[in-house]
């Protein structure tokens, strides 16, 4: 029998140069570019409480060579992602890219892509996501994972969501890295269809996909318990209250989960500079178990 670990080996957060949802999008006239200072300092504080993986949800806060028109007022040139990607590795944290294409008219996690971004435009589309892809890994230099969302999505059918899922994650492992997506199975009416679908796509995906489900609210050890009897391997999103956090980490030992990834989904901006790094000195001794 495997000996049990008793200290998760991924503990992650989440660093966002820009991202999309609703509470975000409504500020997105005047939001404002990232601070990279900020982000070189939330690396450091990663470091000292031995975190070691940062995500970094990328979207359209970056200028991409390969399509120009998809920067914004925000986007910050791409050599700064990949200082803060040097940084991080630097300090011994492994760098995840994210790029969501999850398609929501409510969410819009997507919507990074405008005017590219309703995903039913076959080899065109494709043909964009993957330049877009290729830059985020060419500055991020990710050595394992790409995180690829996949979340609160209402446009695609079950088939289209796991032909999604499946092309992405041909894509990915074609470049040398695995796929990482979030894992809907929250309890409240309006995720219900979301939840569904996620969960009827397990038959039809790859195994070897990680699998992240989150619960801020409650911890959801039911959860990782059934996607490891699946055979999948499972990180936890707990949010940001410590309470949450130690259940979800505990959930995680007990099923033989791998990884737990903080999230706070705000911006990295000098007013947030307290609240960011307070969370990582906070929560980030917590991740580890033991």
């Amino acid at each position: 029998m495997a000996k049990k670990e008793t200290v998760l080996p991924i503990r992650g957060f989440m660093l966002h140069v820009t991202h999309y949802d609703p509470v975000w999008v409504k500020r997105k006239s005047r939001e404002k570019p990232m601070d990279v200072k900020l982000a070189l300092e939330i690396a450091d504080a990663m470091a000292e409480v031995d975190m070691n993986l940062l995500v970094i949800d990328i979207a359209d806060g970056v200028k991409y060579k390969s399509h120009p028109e998809l920067a914004r007022p925000y986007s910050i040139p791409m050599a700064s992602l990949r200082k803060i990607a040097q940084r991080a590795q630097k300090r011994g944290l492994e760098v995840v890219p994210k790029l969501n294409f999850a398609g929501s008219g409510l969410n819009q996690h997507s919507h990074w892509l405008r005017p590219y971004h309703r995903p039913f435009d076959g080899k065109q589309f494709w043909h964009r996501a993957f330049q877009l892809i290729d830059e985020a890994i060419d500055a991020c230099k990710p050595a394992r994972f790409f995180h690829i969302g996949m979340d609160e999505d209402h446009w695609h059918s079950l088939r289209q969501y796991a032909e999604t899922i499946n092309v992405l994650d041909e894509g990915i492992k074609a470049r040398g890295l695995r796929t990482v997506m979030w894992k809907d199975c929250q309890d409240y009416s309006s995720a219900e269809a979301c939840k569904e679908k996620s969960r009827a796509s397990e038959g039809k995906i790859p195994k070897d996909i990680i699998q992240v489900p989150w619960g801020y609210a409650r911890v959801k050890g039911e959860e990782v318990r059934r996607l490891r009897r699946k055979g999948f391997e499972v990180w936890g999103a707990p949010g940001r209250e410590p309470d949450n956090l130690r259940g979800w980490r505990d959930a995680l030992l007990r099923y033989g989960g791998t990884g737990i990834l903080v999230t706070q989904w705000i911006p990295c901006r000098p007013k947030n500079r307290v609240r960011l790094l307070k969370a990582i000195r906070e929560l980030g001794p917590l991740c580890a178990g033991g």
